[in-house]
């Protein structure tokens, strides 16, 4: 009896990790939100948001989790954002340290501006736990859509990020075990 139920909750656990490596999620195409949310961390990721912005797809652009030493000059340099775009169009947040925290001041930041849409954009083997995380944090009636970028990750990536996110929603509703 133990053995089979120990059995099965290793053949649950392959299954879900073999699901979630093999249909990660693609970049989206065409949908308009009021803002994108770029959380940063990997490669492509703040290039998609502001693809994003250059296409009319967003209003303004939020980075969350920008590096405390990094000046709005220096970023618009690296990432050749004009200066009238980083006035108007983008704005670069501090405070987020993992994806736990980047939830928090992403949904403070729609909050503050009082947008009601947003397009989520990270790696694409990020996405699940990152927009699990967004979608918890934000105030009722906020409609967000994936938008991933796509890449190659290597097993041990995917393994990592799968028990990250099995971790994270297995302590969803448990505030002791969310910290």
């Amino acid at each position: 009896m133990i053995l089979r139920l120990f059995a099965a909750i290793v053949l649950l656990y392959v299954g879900g990790f073999l699901t979630f490596a093999l249909t990660l999620p693609q970049a989206m195409a065409g949908a308009a939100t009021d803002a994108v949310i770029v959380l940063t961390g990997g490669p492509g990721r703040i290039q998609r948001g502001l693809e994003v912005l250059d296409e009319g797809l967003a209003k303004e652009m939020f980075v969350s989790g920008v590096d405390r030493e990094v000046k709005s000059q220096e970023f618009a340099a690296q990432f050749d954002v004009d200066a009238r775009t980083m006035e108007c169009c983008v704005q670069l947040g501090y405070l987020a340290v993992d994806t736990r925290s980047n939830a928090g001041e992403t949904a403070q930041w729609m909050k503050d501006h009082g947008f009601t849409s947003a397009r989520v954009v990270t790696t694409d083997w990020h996405m699940a736990r990152a927009f699990s995380e967004v979608a918890e944090a934000m105030p009722p009636g906020i409609r967000l859509v994936q938008d991933a970028v796509p890449s190659h990750p290597e097993l041990a990536t995917l393994f990592l990020e799968y028990n990250k996110l099995l971790a994270s929603e297995v302590t969803r509703g448990v505030p002791s075990l969310r910290g």
